[in-house]
């Protein structure tokens, strides 16, 4: 097993990691969904839409900005999975008819997919 150097490698790879553990799906609750309507996959900051994508797409959309921790984003849809991606690399799905909430790092696409499942 290779050793990482102390430091700013080690506290890079260890954000890395947390990032992609610290999210967690949930069913979507009606208090955030009366914001962000079917078919939207909603990413929502301090209460309000900062942006919105309903387009099945086989790439990454942008997101108009990369926005930073916390988010949360709402998939609203009834039968696909949405794709979000950090700065980093690194992704999460979200299952239809949930919200993730995002606790560290900055993301920066989305990716709708007509798959029911992750």
């Amino acid at each position: 097993m290779k050793r990482l150097r102390a430091g700013v490698t080690t506290l890079a790879v260890a954000g890395a990691l947390l990032t992609g553990t610290t999210v967690a799906a949930s069913a979507a609750g009606r208090e955030t969904t009366a914001t962000c309507e079917y078919p939207y996959v909603c990413f929502i900051k301090n209460g309000n839409i900062i942006g919105h994508f309903q387009d099945v797409t086989s790439g990454w959309q942008p997101l108009p900005s990369k926005p930073t921790a916390p988010i949360t984003v709402v998939n609203t849809r009834h039968d696909d999975v949405a794709y979000i991606r950090w700065v980093g690399g690194t992704t999460a799905c979200l299952v239809p008819q949930s919200t993730f909430t995002v606790t560290g790092g900055q993301l920066d696409a989305v990716r709708i997919s007509s798959s029911a499942t992750c």
